[in-house]
């Protein structure tokens, strides 16, 4: 079970999560931009940190693309989710990169007025998009084979007749 660990009782405005392949790092930010949340869960801790920050909100977490399964558990529980693309976020960060100033980023990003961020996608949106990625890459390879076979084969006749193409 994860305890919450937060430096101040002042209320948190928004959480930026980045989201790691086994961790999450959740920073918290108050209304003035002050980090007041700094803390780190593993993947199985996750709905139980969100729901232990409960305490200090209503907030708004936020995390970056690709991240819709988990956005998806986190709105269940009755947080203003939304996502940001990563490329919004790079002009906010500070210093060199790690999770902890990715998540400070994306906390910091969402306070912006003019922040455009990504509808969350359903599990039926995701399978259909996954089979376009993959079909899209079954006909970008086939096309490459064929041209690599056709290409070679005809150069090899041509150089056979002693015509030269570059």
């Amino acid at each position: 079970m994860h305890t919450c660990q937060k430096s101040s009782d002042r209320p948190v405005a928004p959480i930026g999560i980045d989201i790691g392949k086994t961790t999450f790092h959740l920073v918290g930010l108050d209304k003035r931009g002050a980090i007041v949340l700094r803390t780190k869960v593993s993947r199985g801790q996750s709905a139980d940190a969100a729901a232990c920050q409960r305490r200090a909100l209503p907030c708004r977490a936020r995390s970056l693309l690709c991240a819709h399964h988990i956005a998806r558990q986190i709105e269940a529980l009755g947080h203003d989710v939304r996502l940001i693309p990563a490329q919004y976020v790079k002009p906010f960060l500070k210093g060199h990169k790690n999770d902890y100033r990715d998540a400070e980023a994306i906390a910091e990003a969402v306070q912006r007025p003019t922040m455009n961020f990504v509808a969350i996608k359903t599990p039926e949106q995701s399978d259909l998009l996954s089979l376009h990625r993959v079909r899209s890459r079954l006909v970008r390879q086939r096309t490459a084979v064929m041209h690599q076979t056709w290409g070679f084969q005809i150069w090899g006749f041509l150089i056979e007749r002693g015509i030269t193409v570059r």
